[in-house]
């Protein structure tokens, strides 16, 4: 068994795609009217759809999971998130860890966590 899709509400469809199209660079893959499939195995999901099909309300910004991408030139991406033309909620700013990975972390538009790190050696590589 593998892990196909990782879904996250989001309030505004077509505000979140173009968040993760212009600052993370995914793509459309499928977009089934409030159910948009994007590159890399993010999945979004309408917020009223969502409730509805759960009976349950959605809680943004519940620091419950997190977003983690990958970048080398990190400090470039620091600059392209100072210069994107919505303001970005910032966890922390460009920092490096004791190990030596450089991250920074911030919200999506819905309060989603994201983290960007500079990449990291694993035994899969």
């Amino acid at each position: 068994m593998r892990l196909k899709n990782v879904l996250i509400v989001v309030s505004d469809i077509e505000k979140s795609i173009a968040f993760y199209k212009d600052l993370l660079g995914l793509n459309v893959i499928l977009d089934q009217d409030g159910n948009v499939i994007m590159s890399e195995g993010l999945v979004l999901q309408d917020k009223a759809i969502w409730e509805r099909f759960l009976e349950k309300e959605v809680i943004f910004r519940n620091h419950a999971s997190e977003l983690y991408f990958e970048e080398a030139d990190l400090e470039a991406f620091a600059k392209k998130l100072e210069n994107y033309h919505e303001p970005i909620v910032y966890v922390n700013r460009l920092m490096e860890h004791a190990w030596g990975q450089k991250v920074i972390r911030f919200y999506d538009p819905d309060g989603n966590l994201i983290e960007v790190g500079t990449p990291m050696r694993t035994t899969d590589d």
